[in-house]
């Protein structure tokens, strides 16, 4: 059964309409064709007017969609080929994260990305799309047989969060994600990084220090997920959605922050509605910025990296007025608002 929000009620109920008025029409043999065509002018309409101005815990909501596509969705139309390499050599393959070579328009690449699953079983397989620290070992062995081999790497994000378990401390799941941001930053090869659904905490940013991050238009990229921020402010993961307005986590937030790069289109209602369109968007998302990173020379991709993320957010320090000695200093500092970094 397809997955629908309260907020697309309205557009469901003038999709009902439309059908019934229809059949009723092949039924009794009647041209109700200009009755039909004002209602299906309305219903565009709608749906403008809807999923053009949705709020944040609506466009969480889109990127958690069940039907939402992921990596396994895009492949076959972004790549000629693809072919997966699993395990990282040490411990297992986890299959929250896959990756493997492929080539794009006739250029050899690395692929890395977070993988959730369509239904219950396939979900406890891919533990929701939270990766163990076996998982981002596996993404750092890929990544750095990229580098070696002059490969640009692409990484695809969407993920809740890394593992959180007790087998995932066991294992250094914090050391497993610093080694990923550590390698990233240093790589010399074009990194361009998608999030093409949820991108939360560490677990995206794992994958997410690139030279170039796209952000399809209904995703969202984050410190915390809405549920726990609310958990820890108000103790009450009921109030999510309040968090999601506080956050500044949308695709749009994002990029008026600098944090994203561009936005790429999403059809009316999300990605779920048209694969193969919103497949077009990325490809061309993809092919756009990978030209002009191929030109760059290693030194300049690893310096552009390292000035984009030194100029996420700003702050200003201010002294006290009447300070009477050196331990009397204020050092306190306040955040502006072009400063609001709690979307990273």
């Amino acid at each position: 059964m397809a997955q629908h929000f309260e907020f697309e009620k309205p557009i469901l109920e003038l999709e009902q309409k439309i059908a019934e008025l229809q059949a009723f029409s092949r039924d009794k043999e009647l041209d109700l064709t200009q009755e039909i065509s004002k209602l299906q002018h309305k219903l565009v309409r709608q749906k403008k007017e809807i999923y053009g101005h949705l709020e944040p815990w609506q466009k969480v909501q889109i990127a958690r969609h069940s039907e939402r596509p992921n990596f396994y969705d895009y492949a076959p139309l972004l790549f000629e080929d693809f072919i997966e390499l699993k395990g990282d050599r040490l411990f297992a393959d986890d299959r929250a994260i896959v990756g493997g070579i492929a080539s794009f328009r006739g250029i050899p690449v690395t692929v890395v990305a977070h993988v959730k699953g369509k239904d219950t079983k396939e979900n406890i397989q891919r533990n929701f799309g939270m990766p163990h620290p076996e998982g981002y070992r596996k993404a750092l062995r890929l990544m750095d047989q990229a580098d070696k081999f002059n490969r640009p790497i692409l990484t695809f994000i969407d993920t809740p969060g890394a593992a959180c378990d007790l087998e995932a401390e066991e294992r250094g799941q914090g050391e497993a994600i610093a080694r990923c941001l550590q390698a990233m930053a240093g790589y010399q090869v074009p990194i361009i990084s998608m999030v093409i659904g949820e991108g939360g905490s560490g677990g995206a940013l794992a994958l997410g220090v690139g030279n170039v991050v796209l952000m399809l238009e209904n995703s969202f990229y984050s410190v915390i997920a809405p549920e726990s921020c609310a958990s820890i402010l108000w103790k009450d993961p009921g109030k999510a959605k309040e968090a999601a307005s506080s956050l500044k986590f949308t695709a749009q937030d994002l990029l008026a922050l600098g944090v994203a790069d561009e936005i790429l289109r999403e059809p009316l209602g999300g990605a779920h509605k048209n694969l193969t369109k919103t497949a077009e968007e990325i490809a061309n998302g993809i092919a756009k910025y990978l030209e002009k990173l191929r030109e760059q020379t290693p030194e300049t991709l690893k310096q552009q990296r390292y000035e984009k993320l030194r100029a996420i957010g700003q702050f200003e320090e201010r002294a006290s007025q009447e300070a009477t000695g050196p331990s009397e200093i204020d050092e306190s500092f306040e955040i502006t608002d072009s400063a609001d970094t709690t979307g990273l």
